[in-house]
């Protein structure tokens, strides 16, 4: 396409051109009009043939050009989350090269990555029945009993990679009950994806002994899924995210650790270069570094580096604890989205710049209040690398201005506070956290001399319970994250991952996408700053709540779960209340029966109840349903329909996901049928209905399919 403002003028004849430049270049601003529409016009048609094509057409011509080969569309999924948008371009493109291998186990496989987005395996069953051998066709893989010597062998049974070998089960695997029978497909899902974490510094919690986590707990570290490059290849173990076995990594080290692995460790920096010094894998062995009681073991010899990838630990040998040395590490966790800090795709919510004189990159040589003193109040401090932060930086922000402190994009800096976070403005200022892991203490915003108009926090993680032990639980658990003292503040949390949220009645809170977490049912997640009266007016949307909430105003409560319950001898009326129950509403969320609350729409357990009740009110006649019948029901249906997760510790992968045991009212209960809280948008229900419908047209006559998440 031409460049515009050049193609018209550039056509006129010179001399034209230099009368023009005489008068001030008159013609030439007049035909800038009209080569700005030209521009668009080109555009527009170089566009209309790359949409005749099915790599480069846009989003919306898609289905037209699978319904010129009969495709069929499914639930359109566009999350908010780039990352995790779900375009039906791949699969239109190969649904012939698919309907050519229709029935294949290949082709199963490849289309539950395609439809669903999750890494996927596909298991034929029959292959592990056990059976007496034909000796014209002997199987001399498929023993009848297992070997207690074959670890490899024995780490897989009832996983997507199981080769033993089982007796049949007669029962429907379509209805999640058999598996082990010759007609059954098993399709194996990795809800949880793994998320890098890199050039990470190491800190000893004793001399020579290492935590991988920067808050220096347990953690489980993740392979570096391979991406499978060929529709004939069916998924291994390297090929999708989960935790590294100490067997498996033992087995091969070179497989999960150096450069572009699973796993990397740095010995030291070159300042002049910028270049770590990278640890040989000949330097690196693997053992259990962790008993049943979480005490040290198996210290290495001479200078030896030993990694437990279960625990996340790592100890130095002898001669290497004598010279000291600086430690980094990349390594790679799992999570279920995008949310909290991490080292994923931010960077189309950035912004624009407040130009150069105002922005300023700090890395884990100079500190963020370095940053801080250059920008003078106004503009963008910028952190370059996954590094640690320790200090307290002092932000005071100029009047009707902004200051942003925000990890580069792809970083996960970690700011361990050493006293509380005050956070003061001019008048009509804003301050915008994004993309930081910040523990130690709490963040405050102080009443006094205080024109702060908004505070945002993007992508943060403030760690639930301010720290953790090496254990992992929480050090204060009843301390709160952010404790909002001025009234002329507006709170935006959008993303993230925080504790309890203390406020003045004065303020105004928006929480979307978010978890907060008061590390118990019945602590306080959401309070006035004495932690029991009503807190500042909330509008709330697909996010989760751990803990009791008493709040002004509930303006809005839309697609949440409110997880919390009343402690013995609790001076609280209900664990979720609002003061003003006329005012707001409070719609397709999971609250306590209890709860005070303005008129609630399809909420559950109320909703169901009221549903149960009517049809068996309905069956029953003119007779009706008794007080008791009725409160029976209610008893009932409200220990059924309740939150349960895979994981309720901040510290596990599988933290606040909807287990597949919860209550379908609460999996599929929001406005779009997706889950309630803050996975919503993820849109699990969809892409499992997706994958269903795609296996009646894909599955041989006579083969029942069953679906299994693996995380």
């Amino acid at each position: 396409m031409n460049e515009p403002n050049q193609m018209l003028y550039d056509l006129l004849p010179a001399i034209h051109r230099l009368r023009d430049a005489e008068k001030s270049n008159e013609l030439k601003a007049y035909l800038q009009v009209f080569e700005e529409q030209i521009s668009i016009l080109q555009e527009n048609i170089d566009q209309l043939y790359d949409d005749q094509f099915i790599e480069t057409c846009e989003e919306w011509v898609v289905p037209y050009i699978g319904d010129l080969i009969g495709y069929k569309p499914l639930h359109n999924i566009q999350s908010k989350q780039v990352s995790l948008r779900l375009s039906q371009r791949a699969e239109v493109a190969n649904t012939l090269a698919y309907r050519r291998r229709k029935g294949t186990a290949l082709v199963l496989e490849q289309l539950a990555r395609d439809v669903t987005g999750w890494p996927a395996r596909v298991v034929e069953f029959f292959q592990t029945l056990a059976s007496t051998q034909y000796m014209n066709h002997v199987r001399s893989h498929n023993h009848y009993a297992t070997s207690m010597r074959d670890w490899a062998s024995l780490q897989t049974i009832d996983t997507a990679f199981d080769s033993n070998a089982h007796t049949a089960d007669v029962r429907h695997i379509d209805i999640d009950k058999g598996r082990h029978n010759i007609k059954n497909i098993g399709l194996f899902l990795w809800r949880l994806q793994s998320y890098s974490l890199s050039k990470s510094p190491l800190l000893p919690v004793e001399p020579g002994h290492y935590y991988f986590s920067p808050l220096q707990h347990d953690i489980a570290l993740y392979n570096r899924p391979v991406a499978e490059l060929d529709i004939t290849h069916i998924a291994e173990q390297m090929n999708v995210p989960h935790a590294i076995q100490q067997r498996s990594m033992h087995a091969d080290k070179g497989l999960f650790y150096g450069d572009g692995k699973s796993v990397q460790l740095y010995d030291g920096f070159n300042v002049g270069t910028g270049d770590f010094d990278a640890v040989a894998v000949a330097d690196v062995e693997i053992c259990c570094l962790a008993n049943t009681e979480g005490d040290w073991i198996n210290d290495p010899d001479g200078s030896s580096i030993a990694i437990d990838p279960e625990s996340g630990r790592l100890a130095l040998g002898p001669d290497r604890i004598a010279d000291d040395p600086l430690l980094w590490a990349d390594f790679h966790y799992g999570f279920s989205a995008n949310m909290g800090s991490g080292e994923y795709e931010r960077s189309t919510e950035f912004g624009v710049n407040l130009g150069v004189e105002n922005f300023a990159s700090v890395d884990h040589t100079q500190t963020i209040q370095s940053g801080l003193t250059a920008i003078s109040g106004e503009g963008v401090v910028e952190i370059s690398d996954s590094s640690r932060y320790q200090e307290t930086p002092i932000i005071s922000v100029s009047a009707d201005a902004s200051i942003q402190i925000r990890a580069a994009n792809q970083h996960r800096p970690f700011v361990l506070l050493e006293d509380e976070w005050l956070i003061n403005g001019a008048d009509n200022s804003t301050v915008i956290l994004d993309g930081l892991l910040i523990a130690g203490a709490d963040i405050r915003v102080p009443a006094t001399d205080n024109g702060l108009e908004v505070l945002h926090l993007r992508h943060c993680t403030l760690v639930p319970g301010l720290n953790l032990d090496t254990n992992g639980d929480p050090i204060n658990a009843a301390s709160p994250s952010i404790i909002i003292e001025s009234a002329n503040v507006k709170l935006i949390i959008d993303r993230c991952i925080i504790g309890a949220v203390h406020s003045d009645e004065g303020a105004e809170i928006v929480v979307q996408d978010s978890i907060i977490d008061a590390n118990d049912r019945e602590q306080v997640a959401y309070a006035a700053l004495d932690g029991e009266s009503p807190g500042a007016p909330l509008h709330i949307t697909n996010s989760t709540v751990i803990g009791k909430l008493h709040t002004r105003i509930m303006r809005l409560a839309s697609n949440c779960i409110f997880d919390a319950q009343l402690a013995p001898a609790d001076g609280w009326i209900s664990p979720v209340q609002a003061q003003r129950k006329q005012q707001g509403c409070v719609r397709f969320s999971y609250v306590p029966r209890t709860a005070r609350l303005p008129r609630r729409y399809r909420c559950q357990p109320e909703f169901a109840i009221n549903q149960t009740i009517l049809r068996q009110e309905a069956a029953a006649g003119e007779a009706g349903l008794s007080s008791a019948q009725k409160a029976d029901i209610s008893t009932r249906l409200s220990r059924k329909i309740k939150p349960v997760y895979s994981s309720g510790e901040y510290d596990e992968p599988a933290y606040c996901q909807l287990a597949q045991s919860c209550a379908i009212e609460i999996r599929q209960g929001a406005d779009d049928e997706s889950e309630m809280g803050a996975f919503h948008d993820l849109y699990q229900p969809q892409r499992e209905t997706n994958l269903k419908l795609r296996l009646r047209e894909y599955l041989r006559f006579g083969l029942e399919a069953g679906i299994f998440y693996e995380t």
